[in-house]
């Protein structure tokens, strides 16, 4: 255990987090996702798992993770299927999290389905959570942190 930081935030995770640069991407996926064959052709080319809901891994990840603020698909929710307008309760609870981390509104874009695949496999890695609803599955862009003033 180490203070402030949340015990959900694994080594391995913590490691990877550490890793990736401004622009790379994290993918927080649901226990439905194809995680380990979509992970394998990431940067990092493993698996990462955190057993706790979506929101929960969200919280934790952002409590040391900035969002890109140069980019408008920094924070992404995979679309429903034949209704990519559609907010599901997993979403506004990821979102929520957003919003407290960063301090301010900052919506998610929504990536069909497909295509969002195809946006984790790019990705600099995949952590599976234990979210068990549906459409669990976020990207969220690597910004930076300046200098002390």
């Amino acid at each position: 255990m180490l203070k402030k930081i949340s015990p959900l935030l694994n080594a391995d995770v913590l490691y990877a987090l550490r890793s990736m640069g401004h622009g790379d991407d994290l993918i927080l996926c649901d226990m439905n996702f194809p995680a380990d064959s979509v992970a394998r052709e990431t940067s990092f080319g493993e698996l990462l798992r955190i057993n706790a809901s979506a929101a929960d891994v969200a919280r934790a990840v952002l409590s040391l993770y900035p969002l890109d603020s140069f980019v408008d698909d920094a924070a992404a929710r995979m679309e429903v299927v034949g209704k990519p307008d559609e907010i599901l309760p997993v979403m506004d609870e990821v979102q929520n999290e957003i919003d407290a981390a960063e301090g301010k509104s900052w919506p998610m874009i929504g990536i069909e389905r497909y295509a969002f695949y195809e946006r984790a496999k790019k990705a600099y890695c995949v952590i599976q959570t234990g979210e068990r609803r549906f459409y669990g599955c976020f990207a969220l862009r690597k910004g930076v942190i300046g200098p002390d003033a």
